[in-house]
């Protein structure tokens, strides 16, 4: 199951992070988004964890939990779905 993980202190690392989840579970990945200009990081990151109920205790232990000062968020991770392209209505005749 993928989690969304918000509120993150911008000092917090992907090696943190992973160890935090996997107190719950194995943790398959942990991807800490970051900002493409400074190199840091924007707040918040995707954890995968692959057993849906070693994912679900980490959302209940976690969520609004004070980590490094902020009190994180924890969410299943929704599917992205793909837009289809947009279709010009100035088709010519």
């Amino acid at each position: 199951m993928k989690l969304l993980v918000r509120n993150l202190a911008r000092t917090t690392t992907e090696q943190e992070l992973k160890a935090i989840f996997a107190d719950f579970g194995r943790v398959q990945s942990c991807n800490l988004v970051l900002d493409k200009a400074t190199g840091k990081s924007k707040g918040f990151a995707f954890v995968e964890m692959p057993k849906v109920g070693e994912a679900k205790v980490a959302i209940q232990k976690l969520n609004n939990k004070d980590i490094a000062g902020n009190k994180i968020r924890v969410k299943k991770a929704e599917d992205k779905v793909a837009t289809p392209p947009r279709v010009s209505k100035d088709v010519e005749k």
